[in-house]
């Protein structure tokens, strides 16, 4: 199994970006995917879910009305689209599995002026 994502990267309060998570190694398209933030200092906190077909999601109370999380089975990919980001949000960003111990290695999003 393997998780590898991008997109982050500094950006300015307000701003945008959209991580991808790219799956391999296992039937992306049958498992339910997870994104998680880990602050400085702090634990992996959980930001959002989708279910194994895109059909259901579910937010951080925090990411709601900002955050879209989507996947393209097609292309073993899952995205999360960030949008008036806060400097809150600034973290390291992992994909996971759901229901297992499979993590990415995470990518950096800082959001600062």
């Amino acid at each position: 199994v393997q998780l590898v994502e991008s997109g982050g990267g500094l950006v300015q309060p307000g701003g945008s970006l959209r991580l991808s998570c790219a799956a391999s190694g296992f039937t992306f398209s049958r498992y339910d995917m997870n994104w998680y933030h880990q602050a400085p200092g702090n634990g992996r906190v959980l930001v959002a879910s989708i279910r194994s077909d895109g059909g259901s999601t579910n937010y951080a109370d925090s990411v709601k009305g900002r955050f879209t999380i989507s996947r393209d089975n097609a292309k073993n990919t899952m995205y999360l689209q960030m949008n008036n980001l806060k400097p809150e949000d600034t973290a390291v960003y992992s994909c996971k599995v759901r229901g297992s111990n499979y993590w990415g290695q995470g990518t950096q999003v800082i959001v600062s002026s």
